[in-house]
């Protein structure tokens, strides 16, 4: 397997035309990334808006190190990492840490079994990814969205980027009455219980609507995959979905999205 973390970073991110709807990327946002793992993202998010405050939470400390590194080596200023797990409630809990090397794989820089470690232990992800093994707890410092932003003075978040490996609803549920200041998330849901008592993606769902948000980019195939959610207190479906099919309109993939009806699937209803 051909693939190494440059590679990877010079990837387009999958929800740039919405991000840009969102959000300027010349304004001061804030953006928190939960469960870095080695910081790929929070580069990409940093070049994307320069000007952001980027929080990476990462509770591997191996990790941490590596987030350092590439943040020194990509020459990246404006992230600031944190070894805590961001849950439910603070306090300690068992990590369940993940290692391993798929069989096609080649020599490269790019860890393949450092990105499945969770709050949670393994269920189906030992039957579907057989190479990736959970010989290993840790007990790691475990914080809240509400507990951070409150001590930290943090009264917005604009954008949240999630990928917890199951633990997705107790980050939210964390956030307490403070869900009410984020204006999106992209989260990692799943059809099947890859962790043990995994919220499925019918409960991020109904989570979600519940606190007035509204899916408006849904990338989950078979298994697994993400889905970028909008707070309705502080978007109209009108104004996102007019401004990216302008963007695309502009965009060189304009007559592959008018092809495919890229915007069929959502319209960009609250439901």
């Amino acid at each position: 397997m051909n693939f190494d973390r440059t590679e990877y970073i010079q990837q387009p991110i999958p929800i740039l035309l919405e991000l840009k709807a969102l959000f300027n990327p010349k304004d001061k946002i804030i953006i928190f990334e939960i469960g870095a793992c080695e910081g790929e993202d929070s580069i990409k998010y940093s070049r994307l808006f320069n000007n952001a405050s980027i929080y990476a939470f990462e509770p591997l400390p191996e990790n941490i190190k590596l987030i350092k590194n590439n943040l020194s080596k990509y020459g990246i200023k404006n992230v600031a990492c944190y070894n805590k797990a961001l849950s439910s409630k603070e306090g300690t809990a068992e990590f369940y840490v993940s290692t391993g090397i798929p069989p096609s794989s080649i020599e490269s820089d790019w860890d393949f079994g450092n990105k499945s470690s969770s709050l949670l232990a393994p269920a189906k992800h030992l039957e579907i990814a057989s190479f990736i093994k959970f010989n290993k707890k840790i007990e790691v410092e475990t914080i809240t969205i509400k507990s951070f932003c409150e001590r930290n003075n943090i009264n917005l978040i604009d954008f949240i980027h999630m990928d917890v490996q199951g633990a997705e609803l107790m980050v939210l549920e964390g956030a307490g009455d403070y869900i009410s200041s984020i204006k999106a998330i992209w989260l990692e849901v799943s059809k099947i219980d890859l962790y043990k008592e995994q919220p499925l993606v019918n409960d991020i769902k109904d989570f979600m609507q519940l606190n007035n948000f509204a899916l408006i980019k849904d990338d989950l195939k078979e298994v697994q995959g993400d889905q970028l959610y909008i707070s309705k207190k502080y978007y109209k479906k009108t104004r996102v979905g007019l401004v990216i099919k302008a963007m695309c309109v502009k965009s060189k993939l304009a007559r592959i999205v008018k092809k495919l009806k890229f915007f069929k699937y959502q319209d960009y209803v609250f439901y």
